[in-house]
């Protein structure tokens, strides 16, 4: 049976930003088991856990009719990270969020590319007008990364967490041709779940 919805492929000049699907599943297993993700889990997960935060991420475009894309160098299916909305039910309000999950994809600018092409297709296809980036005072890339995209620090912004945390508010382009949004560049390829799955 194939599902009632289809989820976009967005693809930059290097990289194709698509559905999360079960090959998938040992790269972001490995990442949720390693140092690297100590920002974006609040404790130790062994496999079972891993597995469900795994669903989680998919399961997010069946609850909300969007979610994180896995981010994929153009002619490659390895999964590098993820990239996109996020917005479980105790977030005050829908993150821009986004991982890579292994040293080696680290300073060849793919997180930058990957969301920008993710906050265009926010503001632009879905029509947002703000998202926020909730980030570990600690994780000075993932801050560094939200400066270059222009986001600022919303000190009036509610947290989700019982520790610190800095908000970083994006805001919406004022011009553009795609919705109120911003498109610089991105192609959006819609893609129809397949029967056997793409997440």
């Amino acid at each position: 049976m194939t599902l009632p919805f289809s989820i976009p492929t967005l693809t930059t000049d290097r990289l194709t930003l698509r559905a999360p699907g079960p090959q998938d599943w040992p790269a972001c297993r490995d990442f949720l088991q390693s140092p690297r993700s100590a920002f974006v889990r609040r404790e130790a997960l062994d496999e079972a856990k891993c597995w469900r935060a795994f669903c989680h991420i998919a399961g997010t475009w069946c609850a909300r009719g969007y979610g994180q894309f896995v981010i994929t160098k153009t002619g490659s299916d390895q999964a590098l990270g993820l990239v996109g909305p996020w917005d479980p039910i105790e977030w005050p309000e829908a993150e821009l969020a986004w991982t890579l999950w292994t040293d080696a994809a680290e300073g060849q600018g793919i997180a930058f590319e990957a969301a920008v092409a993710a906050r265009d297709h926010l503001f632009g296809t879905l029509g947002w007008t703000t998202a926020v980036s909730y980030i570990d005072p600690a994780n000075t890339r993932s801050i560094a990364l939200a400066e270059r995209l222009g986001a600022g620090i919303d000190p009036t912004a509610k947290s989700p967490f019982d520790t610190p945390v800095c908000v970083y508010r994006h805001a919406a382009p004022v011009h553009s041709s795609l919705h109120g949004g911003c498109t610089r560049g991105v192609q959006a390829v819609r893609t129809e779940i397949q029967p056997e799955g793409s997440l």
